[in-house]
């Protein structure tokens, strides 16, 4: 499943709002994706519409248009959600590969640039969170169902 990155989200959104308006949105969209499980982050967002749907609709569509993807993390386990709700992680990680290719300006060969990114993701993972909960992560990848977080225990067929 996909999951859009919230960190991006909220400043596509608060670049949609004049600036007066923008503290308000921002912790309006915090009261979506720190929401306790699906149904209040539903809540969140349907009070986050009325609120800003009037005046500004193309900062709502942005929100509202996606957000099956937004809330998609409340399908995993909820030591996960931290990890999950953002790509500044990733980000983070190849930032500075980017920053050295670009005052490089290119490595040269291929095997140099490979060299050089190899080298500079290896001391980066120095820094590197853990994940929360890695026991869950066999869970997840085995196909477990969790609901707002929970891990949903399979019902066995009953024979009649």
């Amino acid at each position: 499943r996909h999951q859009r990155c919230w960190v991006h989200k909220a400043r596509n959104v608060t670049n949609a709002l004049p600036k007066s308006a923008q503290p308000g949105a921002t912790k309006a969209m915090q009261e979506i994706y720190n929401a306790e499980d699906r149904a209040h982050a539903e809540k969140a967002i349907e009070a986050f519409t009325k609120t800003y749907g009037a005046k500004w609709p193309k900062a709502v569509a942005k929100i509202t248009d996606d957000a099956e993807e937004l809330l998609a993390f409340y399908d995993f386990p909820a030591e996960h959600w931290i990890h999950l709700r953002t790509t500044n992680p990733i980000e983070s990680t190849f930032s500075s590969v980017k920053l050295r290719t670009k005052v490089t300006r290119g490595a040269g060969s291929p095997a140099a640039a490979l060299a050089m990114v190899f080298k500079l993701v290896e001391s980066a993972q120095e820094r590197w969170r853990a994940v929360t909960a890695p026991h869950l992560v066999a869970l997840v990848r085995a196909g477990a169902k969790f609901e707002n977080g929970i891990l949903v225990e399979r019902e066995e067929a009953h024979a009649a």
